[in-house]
C-alpha cells in the first residue's frame, strides 16, 4: 500500500467550501503536509522550500518573461494555450521549448503550466508570480473563480467550431507528450509532478463546472500518461532482472562483479522510480477519480470510465482486478447513455484479449446479466456496443450466456434500427453459424447440396421459422448480410436444396421449410441487386463506392445466369402453390436481361414465358395475378432485345383473356336467365385477371370501359350482383380511366378524346356514387375509396404545373355528394370497434381481425381528409371530423375519473402524446421560450386550481397533470427552469414539500424534472460580497466543509473513543455544518451540487464532537449582517488553522513520511460515504447503482517482477459490499492506529 506523491509547500489542498475533498481523501486530512518521502537520489534536484522559490535564477516576473510570455531577441513568443489551440505546431517541439524552459527556471515554467490549465478552462484570469508564491491552492482556485465570465457558460472543451473541435486532441495529446518527454528525469524532482496534481486536484473538486471538466481531462490524461511510464519501467525491470540472474548464474570465474553491481543499482533505482509512479497514479486515482467517477456532469463521469478502461488495457497486470472493475460495472447502470456508452467500450477492449479473460471471470458472472439487459437500452448506440460485447464474449467463450441470454439477442435482428440489427445478426452468425464442415485437402469442391454451406443454410430456415416473424424475411438477411453474405449469396446450395432430391440419409425439408428457403432466397436475391435495406430500416440513399458497384454488378450477373436456368422448373414444380409460386415470380425483376441475349439463354426465356403463362390460367389469387403482371412488365423492357419476343407471348396472353371476358359477360348479363355460381365465377376470374394486369399495363386497346360500366350498371337495376365482381369492376373501370387520362395527359390530343374522357369520368362517379348506398359494406368501401381518389386527381389541382388544356377535365363535387361522403365517414369511421360487423365478418373476438378492421377505417378517413386538404370539398365539413374527436376524448375522459391509475394504459396514452408534442417544439429553445413558458405557468395553475374533495392534506384534483407537464421541461431555457420552480413554490406549502407518498409523485417528479440540468452546467461561482443582491453567488456564504476538521478530530481521539467518534462521524459533521444564524436565508448558489435531504436538517451534537461556535437563534437580520457575520468566522477559523498549521507543519510531515515508507496509506478512510460532493443524485446516493454500494478505494500497487515471484492471485469478491466493508473498516482502524502512535 503507498501513499499520495509529496505535494509543495505552497500548493496546499482546499480547506473550505470552494473545494471539499470527502473522507477517502488524504488531502482532507493533511492539507499542508508533504506526503511523499524524499528520496534522497543523487542527480535529482532538491524540492525549494517556500521562502527561496525564485531565489536561485531567475525570479517571477525576472528577466526573460514580461506579463507571464516569454522573451525571445525581442519578439514576444505565444502562451502554451495559444500554441496548443492552434495545434499547428508539432507538439513535440513545443513540449521541447517548455522543457528547456523548466530546466532554465522551473518556476517561471511551472507558473506558464499553471496558467496553461487556467486558460484551458475558459478562466479570464492570469495566475502571478505573487500569488504562486504566497496563496495556497484554495485562494488561487478561488481567486481564478471570480475571473469567470457569467453571461457564458461555454468553455475550451464546449464551444463550438473547428477550432475547438480540435482543440481536445491537441490538450490531451500535449499532455502525454509532456510526460513522455519528462520521464527519465524531470518528473522525479518532487516538485513538478506534484504541484501539477496538487492544482489538477483542487480544480477537480471545485463546483464550477468548466474548472472540473478540464482538470478531470488533464488528470486522466495524465494518469494514462503515468501508466505508460509505469509499464515501461516494469519491463526496464523485468529486463535488468533477467540480466541480473543470467549473469549470477554464470561459473565464478566467468562472473564480471562490477556488472552485477551495477546490474543491482539500475533495478534499485527502477524500483524507486516506481514508487514514485506509484505514488503519483494513487494521488490522481484517490484524489480525482474515486469523486469524479461519480460526477453530476455525464461527460466527466464518461472521461473517468473511458480513461480506466485505458488503463486496465495497457496495463492488465496493475489494473486489471476486481478492484477497479467494480467501477465500470458500477457506472454501467449510470443514468446517462454517453456514460453507458463508455463502460461498453472500455469492456470491448478488455474482452478482446482473450489472454485476459481469466481475469474477467467474476466480473462476466457479476454484471453478465446487466449487460445482457442493456442490449434493450433506450440509447441505441448504447444496444449496439452491448450487443458487440455480448458477442466478444461469446467468442472468448460459450458457456458463460446462458440460451435465454441469447435468445434475447436473437430477436433484435429483427429491430427497425439497423445498427441493432447489424450487431445481432454478428452474434446469431457467431452463435449458429460459426463452425463449418471441415474440407479435406486435395478434395474437388463441393457445390449445390453437398457444400458446407448446405447445412448452414437450413440452420438459417430453421432459425427463421422458429422466430414466427414469417413476414420479416427481408429484415433477417439484412442483419446477417454483413456477417454472412457468402453464405445468404450460394444461391446455387439453395436452388440445389429446392429441387435435387436428398441423399441416402439426408431428411428432405418439408413444405414449410421450402417456403421460408424460398422466401429467403428471395430477399438475398433483392438485397444483392438493389444494395439498400429493407423499408423501415433506411436513413436514406446511401451513394455507392465504386467497389460496391462492381459488387453489385458481378452478383446480378451471377443471380441472372443461375436462375434463368432454374427458376422454370422451379416454377414448373411448385405451380400450384400459391404462396411459393408468388415469391418466386418476383425473382425476374432483379435480373440482368441482357443475360438472356449474350449468354445465349432464349430457350430458358421461352420456357419462363410458357410457365408465367401456365400460372395465370390456373390461379385466380389476386397476389399470384399481380406478381405475373410486374414479371411481363419488368420483362417488357424495350431497351432490350428480347421485348418483341415478351411483347408477343404478353399481347397473345390478353387477347385471349379480353375474348373470354366478353362472352362471358354477354351470356352472364343474357335477360331471361337466371346466372349460375359456375357462369359468376368464370365471370369473377376472368375479370380478376383483367384487373391484376391492367393495374401495371395499358390496355386501353381492348375497350374496356363499355363493358364493365355495363356490368356494373345492371348490378344496380338488379341488386342481386355478387359482391366480388362489383368490386372488380370497380377497379378496373378505375384503371381504365386512369390510363386514359395518363394518355391524354402525355402528349398532343385532340378535344374529342377530352370530352370521351370527361363523359367516362363523370359517368363512372355517379355509378360509384350510387354504390354508397349499396347494402355491402365491402362494396360501399370500394366505391368511397376510389371515388375520393378520383375526386381528387380531377381537382382543380390537375391543370398546375403548365397544364391549363387539362381544364375540361376539372370535377368538383356538388352538395349532394358531399353530403354523402360525409354521411359515409360518421356512419362507417366512428363507430365502436365491436359494431363494425360487417368488416370482421363477426370475428370481434379475433385481435387480428379488430386491427386489420381499424386500419381499415383510418384508410378511409385519410381518403377523405386528402378532400378537404386540397380543396376539393368545404372546409367547413372538417368541423364535423373534429366534433367526433372531441366527442371521443370526453368520452375517454369520463371513462378515467378522478381517481385514475397512472400506470394505467389511458394515462400512458396520454402521457406519450404529451411527449410527441414536446418534440414538435424543435430544437431552438429561444424561439419557442415563450411558448413554452407560459405552457407550464398555465399548467401549474390548472394542476392546482382545485383542490381535493377530500380535505386539506390531500393532493389537488388535478396533480396528476404535472406528471404530464413534466414531458415539456426538457424544452425549458436553463433559467426559465429556475424561474418555474419559483413559481410552483408560490403554490406549494410546506407539508406538501414533505409528502412522500404515491399520490404526491406527480410533484415529486415534476420538481426533479425542473431541477436536473438547471444547475448543474452553470460555470461560475462568484466569491465575495457582490452588490447585486438576490444574484450574489457567493460561497462564503456557505458555512466551511468539515470533513477534514472531523478526521483530525479522529486522530486526535484516544484509543477508547475512537470507535464512538466513527459513528458519530455524520451527526457530527452535520453539526458543525450548521454555524450560520438559523433564519438566516441561504443566497442563490451556481452550484453542482445536490445536498441530501439528511443535509438539511439540524442534527443534535454529539459529546465527542469538537466544541463548536454556538449557533444563534435570534430574529431573521439583513443580508449585510449575514455576510459580516460570516466573513469573521470566516477569519477567526483561517487565523486559528494557519497558527496550527505552523505549529504541527514540520512534526507531522516527518512522521508521515515515516508512515508511508512503513507502508500504510493516506487514502484507506473509503467506507465513509462522500457527503458533500458533486453527485449525480439530488437525495445524495446513485439510484441507479447496485443498491448499498460502499465506495472502497484501492491502493495502486504496481505488481512485482515476473522473474522475482509469481503473479499474485485475485483478490476476494469486491463486488460484495459485505466485503467492500470490512477490508475497508480494517484499512481505516489500522490508519488510525498509525496516526495514533505518531
Amino acid at each position: 500500500m503507498i501513499a499520495a506523491p509529496e505535494l509543495p509547500s505552497e500548493f496546499h489542498y482546499p480547506q473550505d467550501s470552494d473545494t471539499r475533498f470527502s473522507s477517502d481523501t488524504d488531502f482532507s486530512e493533511a492539507p499542508d503536509v508533504s506526503i511523499n518521502p524524499t528520496k534522497g537520489k543523487g542527480g535529482k534536484k532538491g524540492k525549494k522550500a517556500a521562502g527561496e522559490k525564485g531565489k536561485g535564477g531567475k525570479g517571477v516576473g525576472g528577466a526573460g518573461r514580461m506579463n507571464g510570455h516569454y522573451q525571445e531577441n525581442g519578439m514576444e513568443n505565444l502562451m502554451l494555450f495559444e500554441v496548443v489551440k492552434m495545434g499547428k505546431s508539432a507538439m513535440q517541439s513545443v513540449v521541447d521549448d517548455w522543457i528547456e524552459a523548466y530546466k532554465t527556471d522551473r518556476d517561471m515554467a511551472l507558473l506558464d503550466l499553471i496558467n496553461f490549465f487556467i486558460q484551458c478552462s475558459g478562466c479570464k484570469g492570469v495566475v502571478s508570480g505573487e500569488m504562486f508564491r504566497n496563496m495556497q491552492n484554495s485562494e488561487i482556485i478561488r481567486r481564478m473563480t471570480e475571473e469567470f465570465d457569467e453571461d457564458s457558460g461555454d468553455y475550451p472543451l464546449t464551444m463550438a467550431g473547428p477550432l475547438w473541435k480540435k482543440f481536445k486532441g491537441s490538450f490531451c495529446e500535449f499532455i502525454a507528450v509532456l510526460v513522455r518527454q519528462c520521464q527519465y528525469s524531470i518528473i522525479y524532482d518532487e516538485y513538478l509532478m506534484d504541484t501539477v496534481i496538487s492544482l489538477l486536484t483542487g480544480l477537480s473538486d471545485s463546483q464550477v463546472r468548466a474548472f472540473r471538466h478540464t482538470s478531470t481531462l488533464a488528470a486522466m490524461k495524465l494518469m494514462t500518461a503515468l501508466v505508460n511510464v509505469a509499464l515501461n519501467l516494469s519491463i526496464n525491470m523485468d529486463n535488468t532482472q533477467r540480466q541480473y540472474e543470467t549473469e549470477r548464474n554464470k561459473m565464478v570465474a566467468k562472473r564480471a562483479n562490477d556488472r552485477l553491481e551495477l546490474l543491482l543499482q539500475k533495478r534499485k533505482e527502477l524500483q524507486e522510480n516506481q514508487d514514485e509512479i506509484e505514488n503519483m497514479m494513487n494521488a490522481i486515482f484517490k484524489g480525482v477519480f474515486v469523486h469524479r467517477y461519480r460526477d453530476a456532469i455525464a461527460e466527466i463521469r464518461a472521461i473517468t470510465i473511458e480513461e480506466i478502461g485505458m488503463w486496465m488495457k495497457l496495463y492488465s497486470d496493475a489494473f486489471l482486478n476486481d478492484s477497479y472493475l467494480k467501477y465500470v460495472g458500477w457506472t454501467m447502470h449510470d443514468k446517462q447513455g454517453e456514460v453507458r456508452l463508455k463502460c461498453l467500450t472500455a469492456l470491448q477492449g478488455l474482452y478482446y484479449n482473450r489472454e485476459l479473460n481469466t481475469r474477467l471471470e467474476l466480473f462476466t458472472s457479476r454484471f453478465k446479466d446487466r449487460i445482457v439487459s442493456m442490449t434493450l437500452d433506450k440509447e441505441y448506440d448504447v444496444a449496439v456496443q452491448a450487443i458487440k460485447l455480448l458477442t466478444l464474449v461469446l467468442h472468448s467463450t460459450d458457456e458463460v450466456l446462458s440460451p435465454e441470454d441469447c435468445e434475447s439477442v436473437y430477436h433484435l435482428v429483427y429491430s427497425a434500427h439497423r445498427p441493432v440489427a447489424i450487431a445481432a445478426g454478428e452474434f446469431l452468425f457467431k452463435k449458429l453459424f460459426s463452425t463449418r464442415e471441415p474440407e479435406e485437402e486435395g478434395a474437388p469442391k463441393r457445390r449445390g447440396r453437398q457444400s458446407p454451406n448446405a447445412n448452414l443454410i437450413k440452420t438459417t430456415v430453421f432459425f427463421f421459422l422458429e422466430s414466427e416473424l414469417h413476414e420479416h424475411a427481408a429484415y433477417l438477411v439484412d442483419s446477417l448480410w454483413e456477417s454472412g453474405a457468402d453464405l445468404l449469396k450460394d444461391w446455387e446450395c439453395m436452388t440445389s436444396l429446392l429441387l435435387d432430391d436428398p441423399v441416402p440419409g439426408e431428411e428432405a425439408l418439408t413444405d414449410r421449410q421450402e417456403t421460408a428457403l424460398i422466401e429467403i432466397m428471395l430477399c438475398t436475391v433483392r438485397q444483392a441487386a438493389e444494395c439498400h435495406p429493407p423499408v423501415g430500416r433506411g436513413t436514406g440513399k446511401r451513394v455507392m463506392t465504386a467497389k460496391e458497384k462492381k459488387t453489385q454488378l458481378d452478383d446480378r450477373t451471377r443471380m441472372t445466369e443461375l436462375f434463368a436456368v432454374t427458376l422454370p422448373p422451379l416454377l414448373a414444380k411448385y405451380s400450384i402453390d400459391t404462396e411459393k409460386v408468388t415469391n418466386l415470380l418476383q425473382l425476374p425483376q432483379f435480373f440482368d436481361l441482357d443475360i438472356y441475349t449474350t449468354g445465349r439463354l432464349e430457350k430458358h426465356l421461352e420456357a419462363l414465358l410458357r410457365q408465367i403463362r401456365e400460372i395465370v390460367e390456373k390461379h385466380t389469387d389476386t397476389e399470384v395475378l399481380e406478381a405475373c403482371s410486374k414479371t411481363y412488365h419488368a420483362l417488357c423492357n424495350e431497351e432490350f432485345t428480347i421485348f418483341n419476343r415478351v411483347d408477343i407471348a404478353r399481347s397473345q396472353l390478353l387477347d385471349e383473356m379480353v375474348d373470354k371476358f366478353n362472352r362471358l359477360l354477354e351470356d352472364f348479363l343474357q335477360e331471361g336467365e337466371e346466372p349460375d355460381d359456375d357462369d359468376a365465377y368464370q365471370v369473377l376470374s376472368t375479370l380478376k385477371r383483367i384487373t391484376a394486369f391492367h393495374n401495371a399495363h395499358d390496355l386501353s386497346q381492348w375497350d374496356l370501359f363499355s363493358s364493365n360500366f355495363k356490368l356494373l350498371n345492371t348490378g344496380i337495376e338488379n341488386g342481386d350482383m355478387p359482391e366480388q365482381i362489383v368490386v372488380h369492376a370497380l377497379q378496373c373501370t378505375h384503371y381504365v380511366v386512369l390510363w386514359y387520362l395518363a394518355k391524354v395527359s402525355e402528349g398532343s390530343h385532340r378535344k374529342e378524346e377530352l370530352m370521351s374522357l370527361r363523359k367516362q369520368m363523370r359517368m363512372f362517379c355517379l355509378m360509384c356514387q350510387r354504390y354508397l348506398t349499396n347494402v355491402n359494406t365491402t362494396v360501399k368501401e370500394q366505391a368511397f375509396t376510389i371515388l375520393c381518389d378520383v375526386l381528387l386527381v380531377f381537382s382543380h389541382q390537375m391543370v398546375s404545373g403548365g397544364r391549363e388544356q387539362l381544364e375540361p377535365l376539372v370535377y368538383s363535387p356538388d352538395d349532394s355528394l358531399q353530403t354523402e361522403l360525409l354521411s359515409f365517414i360518421l356512419h362507417h369511421v366512428f363507430i365502436d370497434q365491436d359494431d363494425d360487423n360487417g368488416s370482421t365478418d363477426g370475428q370481434q373476438d379475433d385481435e387480428a381481425a379488430k386491427i386489420e378492421a381499424l386500419h381499415k377505417r383510418r384508410n378511409l378517413l385519410a381518403a377523405y381528409c386528402k378532400l378537404i386538404i386540397y380543396n376539393v370539398v368545404e372546409m367547413n365539413t372538417g368541423a364535423d371530423i373534429f366534433k367526433q374527436y372531441m366527442r371521443l376524448f370526453h368520452e375517454m375522459l369520463s371513462e378515467l375519473g378522478t381517481g385514475f391509475d397512472r400506470s394505467s394504459s389511458a394515462f400512458c396514452g396520454i402521457k406519450e402524446l404529451a411527449r410527441r408534442f414536446s418534440l414538435t417544439f424543435g430544437l431552438d429553445q429561444v424561439k419557442t421560450r415563450d411558448a413554452i413558458a407560459m405552457l407550464h405557468k398555465d399548467g401549474i395553475e390548472f394542476a392546482f386550481k382545485e383542490p381535493s374533495p377530500q380535505g386539506e392534506g390531500n393532493p389537488p384534483l388535478h396533480l396528476a397533470f404535472l406528471d404530464i407537464l413534466s414531458e415539456f421541461s426538457s424544452k425549458l431555457m436553463r433559467q426559465d427552469k429556475r424561474t418555474v420552480h419559483m413559481y410552483l413554490e408560490r403554490f406549494m406549502t410546506f407539508q406538501m414539500a414533505l409528502q412522500r407518498d404515491d399520490c404526491w409523485l406527480p410533484l415529486i417528479s415534476y420538481r426533479n424534472s425542473l431541477q436536473a440540468g438547471g444547475d448543474d452546467d452553470t460555470m461560475s461561482v462568484v466569491s465575495g460580497y457582490s452588490s447585486r443582491g438576490s444574484s450574489v453567488r457567493s460561497k462564503k456564504t456557505k458555512a466551511a466543509t468539515p470533513t477534514a476538521t472531523v478526521a483530525a478530530a479522529k486522530r486526535k481521539l484516544p484509543e477508547g473513543t475512537e470507535e464512538s467518534s466513527s459513528s458519530s462521524a455524520d451527526m457530527s459533521w452535520q453539526h458543525q455544518s450548521m454555524q450560520t444564524p438559523v433564519m438566516m436565508p441561504s443566497p442563490h448558489l451556481t452550484s453542482t451540487m445536490m445536498r441530501g435531504p439528511g443535509d438539511m436538517r439540524e442534527e443534535h451534537p454529539h459529546p465527542h464532537t469538537l466544541p463548536q461556535t454556538p449557533q444563534l437563534h435570534q430574529t431573521p437580520i439583513d443580508y449585510n449582517t449575514q455576510v459580516t457575520w460570516m466573513l469573521a468566522q470566516r477569519q477567526q477559523e483561517e487565523v486559528r488553522q494557519q497558527q496550527e498549521r505552523a505549529m504541527n507543519y514540520a512534526k507531522l510531515r516527518t512522521n508521515l513520511q515515516q508512515a508511508i515508507r512503513r507502508g500504510t496509506g493516506l487514502m484507506e478512510e473509503d467506507e465513509e460515504p462522500i457527503v458533500e460532493d458533486v453527485m449525480m443524485s439530488s437525495e445524495g446516493r446513485m439510484e441507479d447503482l447496485n443498491e448499498g454500494m460502499d465506495f472502497d478505494t484501492m491502493d495502486i500497487d504496481l505488481p512485482p517482477s515476473k522473474n522475482r515471484r509469481e503473479r499474485s492471485e485475485l483478490k476476494p469478491d469486491y463486488f460484495d459490499p459485505g466485503s467492500i466493508m470490512d477490508e475497508s473498516v480494517s484499512n481505516s482502524l489500522l490508519l488510525y492506529s498509525t496516526i495514533n502512535t505518531l
